[in-house]
C-alpha cells in the first residue's frame, strides 16, 4: 500500500468551474487525516477518512464556513503520485477532482506574494 502522507496539489470542479487546492495528508495504516487550503474564499478545511488498497475516501469540513460536509472518493494511480475521483455534497452538488504529489506549498507562495506586494506599495 502506498503511503499518501505529504503535500498534494489538486483541482476540483463545481459546475465546470475549477478551484485549485493544496492538501497536506497524513496516513497512519488505513486512516487518513489532514488539511486542505482552497485557492478561493472558502479557505481551510480538515479531512478525515480511509485508504484501502488504491481506494481513498474522506470527508472535508470547512473551518470558517457553516457548510455541509463534502464526501470525496478517489483512486490512487499505480505509482502513488496521482488521485482522481468524485466529490459530493449530499442532495446538493457533485463533481470531479484530481490531485498530484507536490513539493510546492501554496501557503508559502501566498506569503511570499503578500510580502512582495507590501514592499512594492508606495507609501
Amino acid at each position: 500500500m502506498t503511503d499518501l502522507s505529504g503535500m498534494w496539489l489538486g483541482t476540483y470542479w463545481q459546475r465546470e468551474t475549477p478551484t485549485r487546492f493544496e492538501a497536506t495528508l497524513i496516513q497512519g495504516g488505513n486512516a487518513l487525516s489532514g488539511s486542505i487550503l482552497d485557492d478561493g474564499y472558502l479557505g481551510e478545511a480538515r479531512l478525515s477518512g480511509t485508504v484501502v488498497g488504491r481506494q481513498v475516501q474522506f470527508v472535508k469540513r470547512y473551518l470558517a464556513q457553516s457548510l455541509p460536509p463534502i464526501d470525496y472518493t478517489g483512486t490512487v494511480s499505480e505509482d502513488g503520485d496521482h488521485i482522481t475521483g468524485q466529490w459530493s455534497i449530499a442532495g446538493f452538488d457533485a463533481g470531479p477532482w484530481e490531485a498530484h504529489r507536490s513539493e510546492d506549498d501554496l501557503s508559502a507562495s501566498w506569503q511570499t506574494f503578500r510580502a512582495k506586494a507590501l514592499i512594492s506599495v508606495p507609501g
